[in-house]
């Protein structure tokens, strides 16, 4: 009896561990043959189980992963998760496939899978081993800012578990929702199928931004051809704007489309406030172009507002980097949607800016560069704008204004595209006219300069005329181009045959209004010279003439009479008085020309004798500094006109210590 029992119950026993395994059995998820493989690629279309969330167990091909248990379920792999009832989720999830690979006979090469589309980062496993990874998983996740196809060799046996651990990012504002995991369905290869797989693709791809690398190329070379006219012309701030605008997006672009082996959390970093400072520096471009700089009010609220925007943008860049025990992902849309708020109101001060140059009378050029950069800079605005939330509201504009408008060979281009190569284009050819009207300006500025100097090359002498009885040298150094020192030496007629008047000042200010203005000065010299021979009636005849047509200045003046027999009559209208010897000649003062119509000036009468040597100068010689801001100084006057025997030498002298005015020296020494 006892036998009996126990026959019965280790019958028992096998009937329920043989319904066990085949439970078991029944709970393991089906099995994807891959038969003969090594003659090409084999896409895993099957689909594959997945599981939200994480847990290291999960990558042991003994885990019970059937649809149904535990939370697993099946989904296809040519689409994310977003698509398959798991909107907008992000974090951690699972893919696992069973398969079972026979290679063809004599194979040679390593069989490999090949990722071609998944977000964000991953790690593939088989057979409970890490063969793999793409970037790097929470809790400190990067990944690189632009997706290549990934391979991974396959050790034997081949008959196993694949399973891939997946980690989506926090989703942004305007992230639609429908991300996360695979976007194409893996790969199985030979390796030298894989290899030609990613041939072809990095060929497409390559195929593909032909176009932007172009234009990225157009866009730095353009830039930095900017920058350097502005180096050499830094009040032009127009090309500064411009090399800005052109340079940001070349910077930005060329990280997607050349590939550069940087984060996709830089990449985002990076592209916020770039987008940010060439959207101010449109802006800035139109102020200049459309000439509002003259409506200050203008220009204060677009630098108010492009420290604002940029900052935010700068802000939005940095929340990336924020990490999630900090910031949680809800919390983190939020910061983001907030941000994006403060600067998209900020973008559509571009329309203020042209609604004030439609007001205004422009060229064809200007109409059209203020036209395309208030479409494309709303549509812009638009598209972001539109962007935002869209998760939620389920807006596709945003979506359509990114999308292909039309098709020219391999190149597509988008509606927002399209508009901002209007914008690039127009103001390419705009500030090309402006540099050509800049430097036809600039030539007709030189050619004005050129016949001043022409001017004043005739009426100052560069050699002055020999006189009897003095030896006469004269040195003469503009600070600029023209300048506005003079000197004459004029022999006089009739009674005073045999004298001659020196005539020898500085008109206030220098360049070209100040060489004007010595060209009135000089022909009213030499018309009252004719009339009169007394030096404080010339002056007298000068200060009436020049009375409110100096614009505000003034000019000082020292006009001397020489008379054959060593006999000197000074004036003085306000000007450095001369030296005798070294020694200063002590003059009454007086104001300078221009200033008094009805001003009588004094005279002051001297003899000079063999020897003595006489030197007139403007207060460009006093007036030079070193660049120790150390000034020439009365002292270092003196004692350089008591030992510089003629004009030159005590001009270069000046000039070497450090020329900031015209410098005049005029020497006069009695010979006989």
């Amino acid at each position: 009896m006892q036998m009996r029992n126990a026959l019965k119950l280790s019958i028992l026993l096998v009937l329920a561990a043989m319904a066990a395994g085949s439970a078991a059995a029944q709970d393991l998820a089906p099995v994807v043959r891959v038969e003969g493989l090594g003659r090409g690629l084999v896409r895993l279309n099957e689909p594959w189980q997945f599981h939200l969330g994480d847990d290291p167990h999960w990558a042991e091909p003994d885990s019970n992963t059937a649809p149904g248990q535990a939370g697993w379920e099946a989904i296809k792999p040519d689409r994310p998760w977003g698509a398959q009832g798991h909107f907008a989720a992000h974090g951690f999830a699972w893919y696992r496939l069973r398969l079972n690979i026979t290679p063809v006979a004599n194979l040679r090469s390593q069989i490999q899978l090949l990722i071609p589309g998944i977000t964000d980062a991953y790690e593939v496993y088989w057979n409970g081993s890490l063969v793999g990874r793409y970037g790097t998983l929470s809790p400190h996740p990067s990944w690189p800012a632009v997706y290549q196809p990934q391979w991974f060799t396959l050790p034997s046996p081949y008959t196993g578990t694949l399973a891939i651990r997946v980690w989506q990012g926090p989703l942004g504002s305007s992230s639609s929702g429908i991300v996360g995991g695979f976007s194409e369905a893996p790969i199985l290869g030979d390796a030298d199928s894989i290899s030609g797989y990613v041939g072809i693709w990095n060929y497409e791809f390559l195929k593909g931004t032909l176009f932007a690398n172009a234009l990225n190329l157009l866009y730095l070379i353009v830039g930095i051809a900017g920058i350097a006219l502005w180096s050499r012309r830094r009040n032009e701030r127009l090309l500064l704007w411009f090399s800005i605008f052109a340079v940001c997006p070349a910077i930005w672009g060329s990280v997607y489309t050349m590939r550069i082996p940087v984060s996709s959390q830089f990449a985002q970093f990076l592209v916020q406030p770039l987008w940010q400072l060439r959207n101010v520096a449109l802006w800035f471009l139109l102020i200049e172009m459309l000439h509002l700089g003259n409506k200050r009010h203008l220009a204060q609220w677009a630098r108010i507002l492009a420290l604002v925007s940029v900052t935010a943008a700068f802000l939005d860049g940095c929340l990336i980097y924020i990490p999630a025990a900090w910031l949680s992902s809800t919390a983190g849309a939020w910061a983001d949607g907030i941000l994006t708020v403060i600067i998209e109101p900020c973008d559509l001060y571009l329309l203020v800016l042209a609604i004030f140059g439609f007001r205004q009378k422009l060229d064809s050029v200007r109409w059209v560069v203020a036209v395309s950069a208030s479409l494309s800079q709303l549509g812009a605005v638009i598209a972001a704008t539109a962007g935002q939330g869209q998760r939620f509201t389920h807006w596709t504009l945003a979506q359509r204004l990114y999308s292909p408008l039309f098709h020219i060979g391999p190149v597509s281009l988008s509606v927002l595209q399209v508009l901002d190569l209007m914008v690039f284009s127009s103001i390419v050819y705009a500030v090309y006219r402006f540099v050509f009207e800049q430097q036809t300006r600039k030539a007709l500025l030189e050619q004005e300069l050129e016949s001043a100097r022409e001017l004043q090359r005739v009426l100052i002498p560069e050699k002055p005329p020999e006189l009897a009885g003095y030896t006469i040298s004269s040195a003469y150094h503009p600070a600029l181009e023209v300048g506005g020192d003079f000197f004459q030496v004029l022999p006089l007629e009739g009674e005073q045959a045999g004298s001659c008047l020196v005539i020898l000042g500085d008109v206030s200010g220098k360049g070209l209004r100040a060489a004007m203005a010595v060209s009135l000065i000089v022909g009213a010299v030499r018309t009252l010279a004719e009339n009169y021979s007394s030096p404080a009636e010339i002056l007298a005849g000068l200060s009436r003439r020049l009375h409110g047509r100096l614009q505000g200045g003034f000019t000082t003046c020292l006009a001397m009479r020489l008379d054959s027999d060593g006999g000197c009559t000074l004036a003085s209208a306000g000007h450095p008085a001369p030296y005798l010897n070294g020694k200063e000649i002590e003059l009454p003062g007086a104001l300078p020309l221009g200033i008094d119509p009805s001003i009588d000036y004094e005279e002051t009468a001297m003899k000079f004798k063999p020897g003595d040597r006489c030197t007139l100068y403007t207060d460009g010689l006093l007036e030079a500094r070193a660049d120790s801001g150390e000034i020439f100084s009365f002292e270092r006057l003196q004692r350089l006109l008591s030992e510089a025997h003629d004009a030159d030498t005590a001009s270069r002298a000046a000039v070497q210590f450090g020329q900031e005015d015209d410098i005049t020296v005029l020497t006069l020494t009695r010979s006989a």
